[in-house]
């Protein structure tokens, strides 16, 4: 689904979650749980939990990057170990190399957990609703890795939301969540998210615990 908004760019994160949040109103009011991917989902999802006065949790799911090209996801991992990854690329890499890419990756979710959250307890999402949010979609193992991971949590209903993804990754996201909903689909896709954004800075820790502070109120 894309929304009426046909322009093809976004100013910043902010923006771009204030356009996806009119593509997904017709959740206000129901149970639903936002779930945002660190670093740059997080800005984009809490326009969305603002719009929607729902709660935001964080889906701790990280890039394996190609040992060559870090940009390039060659898979993704969760906190608790759940892998996708493109097999083809995988086997062409070092073996020992990828054991413990895949190990420091699941550490450094651990260690955002602590920090972004501190001890506050997971939200419950059993029988909710739930949106994936991240700033955009290139190659998709990260979200498919997060859509797995939410499997095991029992929602009611996966939607994933993203401000800009290409077709192909659109289609192969549809036969895995329960709906998916992008404000902008590119004809020919060039690769890089960042180049969807007038403004697509690093996002930084304190900018994501600002984030999940500025929605607090709907926490629950």
């Amino acid at each position: 689904m894309i929304n009426g908004d046909n322009r093809d760019m976004f100013l910043d994160r902010r923006d771009a979650g204030k356009r996806l949040a009119a593509a997904l109103s017709h959740f206000k009011g129901e149970d639903v749980v936002v779930c945002a991917l660190p670093r740059g989902g997080v800005i984009v999802g809490a326009e969305i939990a603002k719009e929607l006065k729902a709660p935001m949790e964080l889906i701790l799911v990280r890039k394996i990057g190609h040992p060559y090209n870090p940009e390039y996801a060659i898979g993704a991992v969760s906190e608790d170990g759940q892998l996708m990854v493109n097999q083809q690329e995988v086997a062409s890499v070092d073996r020992d190399w990828f054991e413990a890419e895949v190990k420091r990756q699941i550490a450094i979710a651990k260690e955002q957990r602590k920090k972004y959250l501190g001890g506050r307890p997971p939200i419950s999402l059993e029988g909710r609703k739930v949106i994936v949010v991240d700033d955009g979609i290139a190659t998709g193992y990260t979200v498919r890795a997060s859509i797995r991971f939410l499997r095991k949590m029992k929602p009611a209903r996966i939607v994933v939301a993203v401000p800009v993804a290409p077709s192909d990754t659109v289609e192969l996201l549809r036969g895995e969540a329960d709906e998916v909903i992008v404000t902008l689909i590119p004809e020919f896709f060039v690769g890089a998210i960042g180049a969807y954004y007038e403004d697509f800075t690093p996002v930084s820790d304190e900018e994501v615990i600002q984030a999940l502070e500025s929605v607090h109120e709907y926490a629950s």
